[in-house]
This record gives C-alpha cells, structure tokens and sequence, in this order.
C-alpha cells in the first residue's frame, strides 16, 4: 500500500504533492496572468479637494474619491492617522475613531439644520428603547 493511498482519509493531504498529481493543477494559470506595464497611463485626476495619502506610497492613485473630504475633528483624526504607517495598528484605531466621531458630528450638523426633525428622531429612538427595555 503506498502512502497516497494509506494516507487519502486525512483531509489536505497531498497537498505538497509533485506538481502533475495535485488536485489544483488545473485551476492554477499556465501560461500565468501577464501584467503588462502601462506603456500609456491613464491621466492623474485632478485634486480639488484634501485627499489623505498613505506615507508608504509616493503618489496618489489614478483616481480617488471627492465625495467627502476631511473636516472637523474628524478630519484631524485621519490626518494624524495618515503621518503613521498602515503596518502600525494605531493607524487603524484612529481611522476607526475617526469614523466614530463623523457620525456624532453628521447627528450635530442634522440637529443645526432641522432641529424639529432630529428631536422628533430622537424621541422616535427614546420611545423605541423604552418598549424594547420595559419590564412584562
């Protein structure tokens, strides 16, 4: 009994097998994916607003979101977050809490331009926590 056959019960064995008797061999690219290099680029989009870079990066990509630009305390959460490396785990915490504290911030603006709607909201959210947390 040779050990293909002694050992097969077992899952993921084979896996080091010689190339021509893996089971993945056809699913594997021959001839492999080609990545050509950009003889012709395509054009850099214009920066109009602050867009954060990563410090491992030299440039910005091609193209980029505009929707939302840094603003606020927000806005000085990413940019302290960006001056660190994306290797560093409190690169990632602060672009987190920088998340966190957008939202607070989008509720404040809300409550500054329509404050009948976001008090009926909030009410709306009261009433909703009070049913769901009531004793029966």
């Amino acid at each position: 009994m040779d050990n293909a056959s002694k050992f097969a019960h077992i899952p993921g064995w084979g896996a080091d097998l010689a190339r021509e008797n893996r089971p993945a061999v056809p699913m594997e690219r021959t001839p492999p994916r080609l990545d050509v290099p950009w003889s012709d680029p395509p054009p850099q989009q214009p920066r109009t607003v602050e867009v954060l870079k990563s410090v491992e990066r030299p440039e910005h990509s091609r193209t980029f979101g505009t929707r939302l630009p840094p603003k606020g305390l927000s806005g000085v959460i990413r940019r302290a977050a960006f001056k660190r490396s994306e290797n560093d785990i409190g690169h990632w915490l602060m672009l987190m809490a920088a998340d966190r504290v957008n939202v607070v911030e989008g509720l404040c603006e809300d409550v500054r331009h329509n404050p009948g709607k976001a008090l009926a909201v909030g009410a709306g959210a009261a009433l909703v926590a009070w049913w769901l947390l009531r004793d029966d």
